[in-house]
């Protein structure tokens, strides 16, 4: 098992309820696939640091995962295909902590 940390950027028209359907189905993927959740950190709305198709926000949300190393290729490919996220990125953390322990 690793630890992972999923980004999201939700589009910024959605309404709450929707947000918060769009990040059930992430954390319901998520356990489909073996991983479980260990954090979840909502920042809600918030400017983008540059437009991404003519849009100056987005709903920011960071997930924090124990999985399995086939996990990232499982979500990553569902993600891509949902409408309402316009961006996400998936990075393993172990690597993070290990470096930052060397140093």
């Amino acid at each position: 098992m690793h630890k992972y940390e999923l980004g999201l950027i939700l589009h910024p028209h959605m309404e709450e309820e929707a947000v918060k359907a769009e990040h059930d189905l992430i954390l319901e993927l998520i356990t489909r696939f073996g991983g479980t959740v260990e954090k979840v950190d909502n920042w809600g709305k918030r400017k983008l640091a540059y437009e991404i198709n003519k849009l100056t926000e987005g709903h920011y949300c960071f997930i924090y995962i124990d999985a399995p190393p086939s996990l990232p290729k499982e979500i990553e490919d569902r993600i891509r295909i949902r409408e309402n996220i316009i961006r996400f990125m998936m990075i393993r953390r172990d690597d993070i902590v290990k470096a930052a322990k060397k140093a």
